[in-house]
């Protein structure tokens, strides 16, 4: 409603347009790297562990702070680390960089290379939305952080759900649906300013996307779910990208799962982008939707455009 009489619009206008009906915002005293650190921090505590025992640390975003250094090493300052040696890097797969990083922890844990990997997500999406020209895809973004541990078999404290099989695709047809242009170096500021302003919003085609994605769904599932061996009918939860109210739907109708088995919370958090899944992931766990012996298909796709799934065995 506070956004409604901010684009002149009746009250009810924006989450009729969108579908989302509240969104979190940073605040003014609030930082990507502050975010990320806070969310880290209570990871670690629930972990049992201290930034000490961390091996590696993985910082994904669609956006970091700026292009030029990474955020994670910003991170890990912010975690009180500078002196610590691990290595620490960002990950950018846009909205599935928190998989992409789950991803390359249990490889890096599965060799020997790290005990213990801290993956940390950060994203302020609300700096670059299209509020003057395309009200109703800025509507679907909101500002968030979340953050885990993965731990080497044998390593973690605790009963913790296992990491299983993995899948990615990317479908490079689609890579104009969803852009900020500016920021790098397609677009030189010094030579244009006035494109490089112009293109410092966030653009998606929402038709596009769609019709890449609802082509390759169904058999991106058949090959993610023959990896861990199993059937659509053996997932008790599925913990998607909480994309949009439409993506989410997309999920269920091409995906082949009842809704009563996809965790949707996309009215009420927004897009947070590269936090989107393990913000879901927890508010599920937070809710009781997790049980021990479940299998929990986590899924969501990406500019790019890109589908990604993994299986966690609770």
């Amino acid at each position: 409603a506070e956004i409604d009489r901010r684009l002149g619009k009746a009250d009810g206008w924006l989450e009729a347009a969108c579908g989302v009906a509240s969104r979190h915002v940073a605040g003014a005293g609030e930082t990507q790297e502050s975010m990320a650190a806070s969310a880290a921090r209570a990871a670690l505590r629930d972990a049992g562990l201290e930034l000490s025992e961390i091996d590696l640390l993985l910082f994904g975003a669609a956006v970091g702070r700026q292009p030029i250094p990474a955020t994670a090493p910003l991170v890990k300052r912010e975690l009180g680390g500078a002196a610590l040696a691990f290595p620490a890097y960002d990950v950018n797969a846009t909205c599935l960089s928190a998989l992409v990083a789950m991803d390359l922890a249990a490889l890096h844990l599965s060799s020997g290379r790290a005990r213990h990997v801290l993956v940390v997500t950060s994203e302020i999406a609300s700096r670059a939305l299209p509020w003057h020209d395309a009200p109703d895809t800025a509507g679907l973004f909101g500002d968030g952080a979340a953050a885990f541990v993965m731990s080497a078999a044998g390593e973690g404290r605790g009963v913790r759900p296992r990491f299983g099989a993995f899948h990615m695709e990317t479908f490079a047809e689609g890579y104009e649906a969803c852009t900020l242009a500016s920021g790098g170096t397609g677009i030189d500021y010094h030579a244009d300013p006035e494109s490089f302003a112009r293109s410092a919003y966030f653009r998606m085609d929402g038709k596009a996307l769609y019709r890449v994605t609802a082509a390759a769904l169904p058999r991106f599932l058949d090959h993610l779910l023959g990896r861990a061996g199993l059937h659509r009918d053996d997932i008790d939860l599925v913990v998607p990208h909480q994309a949009s109210p439409h993506a989410l739907a997309h999920i269920i109708r091409r995906g082949g799962f009842s809704p009563d088995r996809v965790f949707d919370r996309v009215r009420t958090i927004g897009n947070q982008v590269a936090a989107s899944i393990p913000v879901a992931l927890n508010l599920a766990a937070g809710s009781g939707r997790l049980q021990p012996g479940m299998r929990v298909l986590l899924i969501g796709t990406s500019a790019g455009v890109s589908l990604g799934g993994a299986i966690l065995e609770t």
